[in-house]
């Protein structure tokens, strides 16, 4: 509805309300109509119906026909492995999915319990879920307003929407009624359900509740989107099918020329096809990518990035696209004032850091003692003392109580010596700021010791200006001129147009009779300057944009700021963008023209929660995986449709962390960049993990096709293949998925979304890979058949074992070569080798496993030669990468 359209006669007509508000009768009665002012629980899943839901996975399915067949062959103790590692994966997706839902109830949290209201004629204090259209409600600093609301009355009323809108700064409340196409944040007639009041008065005709409110409808589109399945559950289901088809495949495959070609006994052949079967199955693979996600999750949170949703870790790896917030998010969401302009055309810089009350005084780089220029040190005196804020210490940051703004000329008092404490002495009396005059005064002692009294005045420059007959130019009060006053006006539009808020100072000598200041003293003033307060970009922010767009991902604003401001930023931290849009001309356009805009512009601004929401779908649909970052109520909708939701961790809303994925710890751009880097390194560990699983058996695989063809001896057998499965597989492939991230993963553009784990580009690899292992096992078993099949078959089993691990180091990287990535950087693959490597050996010399295996002793000399011919697979590896990137370079 177009309340703030409206004039409040016609709002007490529509709403069935007077200046006395309602009765409580009628209160009841609307109660009953409209809902309690809360956001409906949504009924939760039984946890066992959330419990069954993990079990729709076609890995699951897959694991369970592997149990089955276990049993079946009577490897009971293999059977139990693999439904402890159903029940861990079924688990940790139970988990997840438990504690996820919870953005409806971080919104509940913005209701208050009690709320004042005018009921029959009185003063009320009721509960806030209580509050009903039509009801007046009043409102005072610190409020946290409990509903939707028309301001009807008020006295120097000003807000903090920056949870809703991200706009920076306090907003100015008036009573004018406005255009009926005005975006949410430009409504200045309005009050919303879950902001601040940060200073002044208010009375308000309550317009809507719950589910009718801005946060309300933010509740309704939450509940309306539903999460798709992420980009590394769906690769992993089709990695399991494809697993599960090569498996089934040579398992047939075997069987049929054991069976009906070899003519071998039925239940033999039967029994080793069920062995090759439940080895080609990967049963280790939930397991291994469990592994690579929580080794992904660990470093991301060294890295100050929290997942939530442990897929989550790797879809980052494949976002081609980042839609970032400004406030908070770029920015430090703080007031920091950059720049003094005295009156002689003096600019001073100054340096500082978010709250912190430590900063530098500049002019021209040569660094100046601020106290020491009467021009300036009246500013910082003004400045000192004229406003209502304060700062405070929490263990190691400081925050600010009161207004931001007023905040800001604290530190920047602090900086120069002025302790607010000690200052705040000579204050004798206040006035508030005035929304319709734009400043604020204050009567105080002069500081030097003096019993003159001053009135200090701050507020908007050309407000101070206009009660100004004076300038304070080199110490010296000169008459203001109408050039003087033009230069002026030059000088403050030259910083508005940075996106700064401009500041003007003045002062005046008081009589000494004065006692108590009002508005009508405030006239006759010399103006002392202004200064330019803006929210600065995060230092590292502008690195991480340009890390960010050569790794191949755009970066795009979207935020509830300001045009001006959004672009200057942009500017400030490298997001190039020929034009900003607005949400008002953004929905101006054709659906044609919206996603043209959306393909070719990068800043948008004054955003509602909708249009955030329709950006990230347009983008989309155009094929783009999307990475929404924000830290207020208004990017939740933008955040849950997102391919990945990222929120800030120390400024994010409860909301905006239920509703993300990835949350920041340091609310720091640049460490997005970092959780992308890391996302594509799960991304590389799984495949190379996965690779190096298929190679594995399909080398087991085709050692014994081609034994049957050449009419030999089975070279391993059943119990073989299992043990080779589990100190392979299960050690080298669990080494596999530790890798660290590689140097150049960065200097890459972001794969498509559509590539497999185990795609085209590994399939000459994995043959040349499986040609070698397979044609040494058999060299092997054919030179030392003389000595018996026992023997043989014991150097089978050693050759296929050592060059599994030798291959293991190969598929580090698909591309570089170990050497080069450093051959020890993966200290958990070396472990691997060496301790399968001393397995085998037992294996192979312990009486009890030669029993059990039917392997005979080697000479040292024999298991020496088998070792080196093995490792001549890392070799040809090495030589394929020098070819296939010779190539790549060539090409």
């Amino acid at each position: 509805m177009n309340y703030h359209a409206k004039e409040v006669a016609d709002l007490f007509k529509e709403l069935s309300s007077s200046w006395d508000g309602l009765s409580n009768s009628e209160a009841q009665k609307r109660i009953e109509k409209f809902g309690l002012n809360e956001l409906p629980e949504k009924e939760a899943r039984h946890p066992v119906f959330l419990f069954l839901k993990q079990f729709k996975s076609i890995l699951i399915l897959i694991l369970f026909i592997a149990a089955f067949i276990a049993f079946i062959f009577g490897k009971h103790i293999d059977a139990y492995v693999i439904l402890a590692v159903i029940l861990l994966n079924v688990g940790m997706g139970f988990l997840q999915e438990f504690k996820a839902e919870k953005a409806i109830q971080a919104l509940k949290k913005m209701i208050l319990p009690f709320a004042r209201v005018q009921r029959d004629g009185q003063l009320l204090e009721v509960k806030a879920k209580e509050l009903v259209p039509g009801d007046i409600i009043f409102l005072e600093e610190g409020d946290r307003i409990p509903a939707d609301a028309r301001i009807i009355e008020l006295r120097d009323f000003r807000t903090e929407e920056a949870v809703l809108t991200g706009e920076s700064f306090p907003i100015d409340k008036n009573l004018n009624v406005l255009p009926q196409e005005m975006e949410v944040g430009d409504r200045k007639n309005m009050v919303w359900m879950g902001t601040f009041v940060t200073g002044g008065t208010a009375k308000a005709l309550v317009t809507g509740t719950g589910f009718n409110t801005a946060f309300g409808q933010i509740a309704k589109d939450l509940e309306g989107i539903k999460r798709a399945r992420t980009n590394f559950e769906i690769k992993t289901d089709i990695l399991a099918k494809q697993m599960g088809v090569i498996a089934l495949f040579m398992a047939s495959l075997i069987f049929a020329l054991g069976y009906l070609w070899r003519g071998l006994e039925f239940q033999e052949i039967f029994i080793f096809t069920l062995a090759a079967l439940v080895s080609g199955i990967p049963e280790g693979l939930p397991a291994i990518l469990v592994i690579v996600l929580a080794f992904g999750v660990r470093r991301m949170a060294q890295r100050n990035a929290i997942i939530r949703r442990l897929p989550a870790a790797e879809t980052l790896g494949v976002a081609t696209v980042i839609a970032t917030d400004k406030t908070g998010t770029l920015t430090q969401n703080t007031m920091n004032v950059e720049k003094i302009v005295l009156n002689d055309d003096q600019e001073i810089s100054v340096s500082g850091k978010g709250w912190e009350p430590v900063g530098r005084f500049k002019q021209k780089e040569r660094a100046i003692l601020p106290l020491e220029n009467f021009s300036l040190s009246k500013i910082l005196h003004i400045a000192a003392i004229c406003n209502n804020a304060r700062i405070v210490k929490e263990e190691d940051n400081y925050k600010i109580i009161g207004d931001p703004t007023e905040g800001a000329l604290v530190v920047l008092a602090e900086k120069a010596g002025l302790k607010k404490e000690i200052v705040n002495e000579k204050k004798l009396d206040d006035i508030p700021f005035n929304v319709e005059l734009k400043y604020r005064a204050s009567l105080a002692t002069l500081i030097k010791g003096k019993k003159e009294k001053e009135i200090y005045v701050t507020g908007a420059p050309e407000a101070v200006l206009s009660q100004s007959n004076y300038l304070l130019i080199n110490g010296r009060e000169e008459k203001l001129t109408d050039q003087e006053r033009e230069k002026a006006l030059k000088r403050i539009d030259r910083l508005t147009k940075k996106a700064m808020r401009v500041i003007g100072f003045g002062y005046k000598k008081a009589d000494q009779e004065i006692k108590s200041l009002s508005y009508d003293n405030v006239h006759d003033l010399v103006f002392a300057g202004f200064v330019g307060i803006i929210d600065p970009p995060r230092k590292e922010a502008r690195e991480a944009v340009l890390k960010a767009q050569k790794a191949g991902i755009r970066v795009i604003m979207v935020t509830g700021d300001h045009k001006s401001t959004a672009l200057a930023i942009a500017q400030q931290v490298g997001i190039e963008s020929s034009q900003a849009l607005t949400d008002q001309e953004l929905n101006s356009l054709s659906q044609e023209e919206f996603e043209e805009a959306i393909r070719e512009i990068n800043v948008f601004a004054r955003l509602t929660p909708q249009t955030k929401f329709k950006i990230a779908e347009a983008l989309q649909k155009q094929g783009e995986v999307v990475a929404m970052t924000g830290d207020g109520v208004n990017d939740a909708p933008a955040i849950k449709q997102a391919d990945i939701g990222i929120s800030m961790g120390i400024t994010g809303t409860d909301v905006a962390k239920e509703t993300a994925e990835i949350v920041l710890t340091d609310d720091n751009f640049a460490s997005i960049v970092n959780a992308v880097e890391e996302g594509r390194t799960v991304f590389n560990n799984t495949k190379q993990t996965s690779s190096f699983l298929i190679t594995t058996n399909f080398a087991e695989h085709a050692t014994l096709l081609t034994a049957m063809i050449l009419a030999f001896d089975m070279p391993l057998l059943a119990t073989h293949i299992l043990w080779l499965n589990l100190v392979t597989d299960g050690a080298a492939g669990t080494a596999l998925a530790t890798e660290p991230s590689h140097a150049q993963i960065l200097n890459e553009k972001p794969r498509k979304a559509s590539e497999n784990i185990l795609s085209k580009a590994i399939i000459p690899f994995v043959i040349l890979m499986t040609i070698l292992m397979a044609s040494t096992t058999l060299y092997f078993f054919y030179q030392l058949k003389p000595l018996g099949i026992e023997t043989a078959r014991t150097g089978a089993f050693l050759v296929m074992g050592f060059t599994q691990l030798f291959n293991a180091f190969n598929m580090r990287s698909h591309q570089e070569s170990v050497f080069k990535i450093g051959f020890f950087s993966n200290k958990y693959l070396i472990i691997a080798f060496l301790v399968s490597l001393v397995l085998q050996l037992v294996v192979v010399y312990n009486g009890f496993f030669q029993r059990v295996f039917h392997f005979n002793s080697l000479p040292v000399v024999e298991v020496i030669k088998i070792i080196l011919v093995s490792s001549l697979v890392l070799w040809v590896g090495e030589i394929y990468k020098l070819i296939k990137n010779g190539k790549r370079v060539a090409s």
